[in-house]
């Protein structure tokens, strides 16, 4: 038997985007809340951050082996290759666009919101938005703070969404993969904060509604900014 341990806090984008494909493959696990550099984060990445999934198997699991999987990209193929379906990669027969047009490109999405897109949204508007304003700061300072950061994100709102297959619910599918499960969590907490009504455009808007209707978004909404919650 194998059980899973979720190390990171439901705050945690990267965290989250793996709790949305436990749920949504419905593979049970335990979640131990912690931030990053925290002793807990320590123990489980050699580098302190989140999340790690812990992986025990044997029928007595103190006892049996454990593997300390980290990085959500390395996270994610696990999780494909132990339980297939319901699949969040893109088949092949889902692929348009002809020609060099191949499911990687998904993965090249998932890249492109992991490297450009975390600092776009959280390290360029989010984080210092709720920064200023826990300092008190005033509301006209704060646009003027964050005015180059929200600019870098409109750009990469604008990318992202011209990656979007146009006619698919999804970004690439009529299905959730995990270009979606990815994206949404930095989404989801740009949404919680003014500045998501005036970079994001009504398709983006659409897809976050579309997002919103999933039972594994519904399931790890707890502990999120949107959600009212703060590290």
């Amino acid at each position: 038997m194998t059980s899973y341990t979720l190390i990171g806090t439901p705050f945690s984008t990267f965290t989250r985007t793996i709790s949305l494909g436990l749920h949504y493959k419905a593979i049970p696990f335990i979640q131990e809340a912690t931030l990053p550099h925290s002793d807990l984060a320590k123990i489980n990445h050699p580098f302190g951050f989140i999340p790690t999934l812990i992986i025990k198997t044997g029928a007595d699991n103190d006892l049996g082996d454990e593997i300390k999987l980290r990085e959500s990209q390395a996270i994610a193929r696990y999780l494909d290759r132990i339980k297939p379906e319901p699949s969040l990669q893109l088949n092949e027969q889902e692929v348009e666009g002809g020609g060099l047009a191949v499911p990687e490109k998904m993965w090249e999405f998932v890249s492109f919101v992991a490297s450009f897109g975390f600092n776009a949204v959280e390290v360029g508007v989010v984080k210092p938005r709720l920064k200023a304003m826990d300092d008190g700061v005033e509301e006209s300072e704060i646009r003027k703070v964050i005015a180059p950061g929200v600019e870098t994100l409109r750009s990469f709102l604008s990318v992202a969404e011209s990656l979007f297959t146009s006619h698919k619910k999804f970004a690439f599918a009529s299905r959730p993969t995990w270009a979606d499960f990815f994206l949404y969590p930095l989404l989801s907490d740009l949404s919680a904060i003014p500045e998501w009504d005036e970079v994001a455009s009504q398709k983006v808007k659409q897809w976050k509604q579309d997002m919103d209707g999933l039972e594994a978004v519904k399931n790890t909404m707890g502990g999120t900014l949107e959600a009212g919650s703060r590290p």
